[in-house]
């Protein structure tokens, strides 16, 4: 006999049982439906990318999170595990372009992997689901992208949520402005980031320490948390920097798109404090935040004109968004919003089987249900009644159907709902129509 194996997955990824999967699988529905309201249709790439696709395109911190792969003993092309499903996109436009029709509008859900330290919210590997549309240069298209957020989150019925918007050139306008270097506005990227986990202080320490004038800093991180309600903030930087400003049109056209869309003022804000850390991002950018219970955000993207150019001779405007399922998920599961009747199996109906002699009638009417759309299970064992009807309680089944030698030769089937043990005899021509009943009153 071989060495025992104790059973254990690698830290940073799960296992996930049925009851967990219908959950699961009710978020990525639902996003899935708006997805396809708005005409974005789905593609899929492999896990494995090129190193050099990968590389050279998130930035510094980021990558030092990818995984990389060693395949046998080649290293002619070394892999890396894919980090998110954007640059896998930009690959996929520059491959396939003469295929695509643009504007071209795709959907990606997909596992991505990430060399992070596991904590509450955090995993190695994770589910993405991305929403992009390539070939449109417009504020519409952002805009686009921010009501579908919305409407999103209200269907997974968020109560209360907060779309954080902000523009990458017009923070580099406002370092310009405060006296920042060029060449160290990397660095006002990579520390104002972090102003959620490390505060304004914080912020404001980590830039001096790189090197930039402390009357600069000042400057910056003021600006950075001017405030005012909803897109009066835009003019408060606008009196200060100036109304020309690159990045401020672009943010004043959204404002005025989400109005016209009816997109209530509390359910987005201009925060130049955020920053979305990646490198690729050239326009406005989005992270919707739940604050409680606080798991940071839950979706993010923004706008990436020039990623695609690093893929083919010249780039395509872009803009997406990415919902962070693994958070969503775990929100849903604090603030229990999934709907009563997701429970803990697809199964609505157990058939009974008292011997061997009556399994073939309850393979028949198994099938009569199936064949109504109801989703049936046959005891499979060899058990006393009483036994599978706890099987059924215990997996949670809704309705059992339970025909015995006397109700096969009477042509009936009793009906019973193991919720409030209503029970039902039914003859088998109304089984279905029966069956659906029960389950409708549930």
């Amino acid at each position: 006999m071989s060495k025992f194996v104790a059973p254990r997955t690698p830290k940073g990824f799960r296992d996930f049982l049925p009851e967990t999967m219908l959950r699961r699988s009710y978020v990525l529905d639902s996003i899935k439906e708006v997805f396809h309201l708005y005409g974005f249709e789905p593609i899929d790439t492999p896990i494995l990318e090129l190193h050099e696709t990968l590389f050279g395109k998130y930035g510094e911190d980021a990558e030092q999170l990818i995984f990389t792969a060693q395949h046998g003993r080649s290293r002619r092309d070394p892999l890396a595990m894919r980090y998110d499903l954007t640059v896998p996109l930009a690959r996929v436009v520059g491959q396939y372009e003469s295929q695509l029709n643009l504007p071209f509008k795709r959907y990606h859900i997909a596992p991505v992997f990430r060399g992070e330290r596991p904590q509450r919210g955090r995993y190695r590997e994770f589910w993405q689901c991305d929403a992009d549309t390539v070939g449109v240069a417009s504020m519409s298209a952002d805009a686009e992208i921010v009501i579908m957020m919305v409407q999103i989150l209200r269907r997974l019925g968020f109560p209360q949520f907060v779309i954080k918007i902000n523009h990458r050139q017009l923070l580099v306008a406002i370092g310009e402005f405060s006296g920042v270097p060029n060449e160290q506005l990397p660095d006002l990227y990579r520390s104002v980031d972090k102003f959620d986990k490390i505060g304004a202080d914080g912020v404001k320490r980590e830039l001096i320490e790189r090197g930039i004038d402390s009357d600069a800093v000042s400057r910056m991180m003021d600006l950075i948390q001017s405030k005012e309600p909803g897109s009066n903030s835009l003019e408060l930087i606008a009196k200060t920097v100036g109304d020309d400003v690159k990045g401020l049109d672009d943010l004043r056209q959204l404002a005025q798109l989400l109005a016209e869309a009816s997109i209530p003022p509390e359910n987005f804000d201009f925060d130049f404090t955020m920053v979305r850390g990646l490198g690729y991002y050239t326009g406005p950018i989005f992270e919707t935040v739940i604050s409680e219970p606080n798991l940071g955000s839950i979706s993010g993207g923004g706008r990436y004109d020039n990623l695609i150019g690093m893929f083919r001779r010249q780039s395509l405007p872009t803009t997406g968004t990415s919902f962070g399922i693994e958070r969503i998920i775990d929100l849903m599961n604090e603030l229990a919003l999934y709907p009563p009747h997701l429970g803990g199996t697809l199964v609505q109906a157990l058939v009974t089987v008292f011997s061997d002699e009556t399994r073939r009638e309850s393979t028949r009417i198994a099938h009569q249900l199936r064949q109504a759309g109801i989703n049936t299970e046959v005891y499979l064992g060899r058990r006393k009644l009483g036994r599978q009807l706890a099987h059924a309680d215990k997996k949670g089944i809704p309705i059992v159907a339970i025909a015995g030698p006397d109700e096969i030769e009477a042509g009936v089937v009793k009906l019973r709902r193991l919720r409030d043990g209503e029970e039902k005899m039914v003859d088998l021509k109304k089984l279905a129509q029966s069956a659906g009943e029960l389950l409708a009153d549930r």
